[in-house]
């Protein structure tokens, strides 16, 4: 049983052992992440970022009883357990195996993750461009081909990460 939890970023290490103590070994957690380039003072810096914020999967086989979610609500780290997770089941695990699909072999998500089609307005967060709003012409497996303002351009899919605007 999967449940999404909203942990505290700072103590992350002493919330996954808290978990591991109560709960045995058998307890697994995922948190999908994005690896982002940027370009600062002429160099290229790389930064990894939770795709979720300051969420995350966890899964046990007991997150079905109500009294081992109680005993673990104080746990160091945990801000709280979202509600309705068991209603969530089948969407909680699509959403973990696109996420795994989607995955490089260093387990960051690589941009096949992102739905190009149904939005048209991009703003670029990695690469040389980062920060510039793009409107989409036309999109094939690889390029994405974009107005930005009046300068017509192809962007890769595999160097570059988009998010709505």
């Amino acid at each position: 049983m999967w449940a999404i939890i909203k942990f505290d970023k700072k103590n992350f290490q002493l919330l996954k052992n808290d978990l591991k103590e109560k709960l045995g070994a058998d307890v697994q957690f995922y948190s999908p992440k994005l690896r982002l380039k940027k370009f600062l003072k002429k160099r290229i810096c790389l930064k990894e970022i939770n795709l979720l914020g300051d969420y995350l999967f966890c899964f046990h086989k007991d997150f079905s009883k109500i009294n081992i979610l109680n005993s673990l609500k104080h746990s160091r780290g945990l801000k709280y357990f979202l509600t309705d997770f068991l209603k969530s089941q089948k969407d909680i695990r699509e959403f973990i195996i696109r996420c795994k699909e989607n995955e490089d072999e260093n387990g960051f998500i690589k941009s096949t993750f992102f739905n190009y089609k149904l939005i048209k307005n991009f703003e670029l967060i990695s690469g040389p461009l980062s920060n510039l709003i793009f409107n989409v012409i036309e999109e094939n497996k690889q390029f994405i081909k974009a107005y930005i303002g009046n300068y017509k351009v192809t962007v890769s899919k595999e160097k570059n990460l988009f998010r709505p605007v």
